[in-house]
């Protein structure tokens, strides 16, 4: 007989567990949410916030820095590694504290201390010996760093960024592998705080980005301000007796580097490898990950959902919130198992500038073979944006061919963050680039650049007039 005995059984007390949670409790009090590792979100913990609170101090930094062209001058800022870093550390704990607060105020009967691992598809092992029987189970267990074997090398001097927000001070020096979202954010930073970095990536990707245009103008940007090898070649990596070495060809040159650490930002893998998969009835894709309906979480015909960073797809807290609730109202109401609609994508990178990526990738309208038209607006000379004088990058948005629907955008450029939100909203109303158009924009703000490019796509899509001259007040576009 088992120990335990519950309708549903949630695995993880992260993001998507804790939604997940919030709806099962709903309707019926027979639930286990179990957690073996630390409370706290990934968000909190290690992720969005810690990395946003070292962002604001590298900012703080560089426009200290660039204040020039406005006739102030500050000097060189003073960098205080020991002061960044301890305000990084109390300000993550006060949002994890958040958390975890949130969760021990839950009834102490819903939740168990212990890892979990599947027996079968409705029976639980946990690693403090028991075993819970459930009617439905929700797997949401989060990622961690993937780590290649190739850094192994690096051995003591490898950090990943689940480790660098409880540094008690700064390094000196730090080589940052990957070019995706967490080490671009990191690298930049880092470099901003006075870390002499350099920041290696493959492919010559930037981010998520993929629009190539939009790319190439993201990468001669960060390439400008500091050491950022897009596509290096390593030789040789290893550990030395200071630090760590890094032998490396990138852009026909070799080149043989010395740093204190490594901070390996590579992606994460889903944590799934741990959950005795073998022992259920599911059928797992070639990264371990059980085949799951991406409007549902259900996890084939099986009474077992998944849900968040454990699915492997977008590793982003509003998509693991969005999937908890699914398939916790999946779990909750089962057999009444429903196909949730999803909300418009919308990913954002905290560089700066930022980039942005909303509905549609260009790479995936390309591979689906969408007909579709690209307009376009250069930050260079747009008004407000050459005002605050963080005049720089690409926006490029897509339009539908035959119905001039918005279909997406991509962008590096200033104030992402907020216009990302717009354009969002505009693809989840399914509106037109000519309804897009009808709608106001004030004077003078970033949100022209916004008008600018969907003037340009209009005509593009042969359903508008050739945008209007530039105005000096305006920027391109008018």
């Amino acid at each position: 007989m088992p120990d335990i005995e519950v309708d549903i059984a949630i695995i993880g007390a992260g993001t998507a567990g804790m939604r997940a949670y919030r709806e099962v409790s709903r309707i019926t009090d027979a639930v286990l949410l179990i957690e073996g590792g630390p409370y706290g979100t990934t968000c909190a913990r290690v992720g969005c916030m810690p990395s946003k609170l070292l962002i604001a101090a590298a900012d703080a930094a560089h426009h200290g820095r660039h204040a020039d062209p406005f006739g102030v001058h500050f000097g060189a800022p003073r960098i205080d590694g020991r002061a960044v870093m301890k305000r990084v550390r109390e300000e993550r704990d006060r949002f994890v504290g958040f958390v975890v607060d949130a969760i021990e105020n839950w009834f102490h009967a819903h939740r168990v201390r212990a890892y979990a691992e599947f027996a079968a598809d409705d029976l639980l092992k946990l690693s403090d010996g028991r075993t819970v029987a459930a009617k439905r189970v929700i797997i949401a267990t989060g990622s961690r760093p993937a780590i290649p074997p190739p850094f192994e090398a690096f051995g003591d001097r490898l950090l990943t960024n689940d480790d660098i927000f409880s540094w008690e001070d700064l390094p000196q020096s730090a080589a940052v592998f990957g070019g995706g979202v967490i080490g671009l954010e990191l690298g930049q930073a880092l470099h901003r705080l006075g870390v002499r970095v350099a920041l290696f990536g493959k492919g010559g990707l930037v981010g998520p980005l993929t629009d190539p245009e939009v790319i190439a103008a993201a990468r001669a940007i960060f390439k400008a301000e500091f050491p950022f090898h897009a596509d290096a070649d390593f030789e040789r990596l290893g550990r030395t007796d200071t630090g760590i070495e890094v032998a490396y060809t990138s852009a026909g040159e070799r080149r043989t580097e010395t740093f204190d650490v490594a901070v390996v930002a590579t992606g994460r893998r889903p944590n799934v490898d741990r959950l005795a998969l073998e022992n259920t009835s599911l059928e797992l894709d070639a990264r371990g990950v059980p085949v799951h309906d991406a409007m549902s979480g259900r996890c084939g015909q099986s009474t077992i959902f998944i849900a968040g960073d454990a699915t492997s797809t977008v590793p982003l807290l509003h998509e693991a919130a969005d999937e908890g609730f699914v398939a916790g109202w999946n779990a909750a109401h089962y057999p009444d198992v429903r196909r949730f609609s999803k909300s418009a994508g919308l990913s954002v990178v905290f560089s700066d500038p930022q980039l942005m990526m909303v509905g549609e990738r260009h790479a995936d309208l390309v591979a689906k073979g969408v007909e579709f038209r690209a307009g376009a607006v250069d930050w260079g000379d747009q008004g407000r944006a050459r005002v605050m004088g963080v005049n720089k990058g690409l926006l490029r948005v897509y339009g539908e061919c035959d119905t001039g629907r918005f279909l997406g955008a991509e962008m590096v450029g200033p104030r992402a963050e907020h216009l990302a939100h717009l354009l969002a909203w505009a693809r989840q109303s399914e509106l037109t680039v000519g309804e897009m158009l009808e709608r106001p924009f004030y004077h003078p703000v970033v949100e022209e650049g916004i008008r600018s490019a969907l003037r340009n796509l209009n005509f593009e899509l042969g359903m508008g007039p050739a945008p209007p001259p530039r105005c000096i007040d305006c920027g391109p576009g008018g």
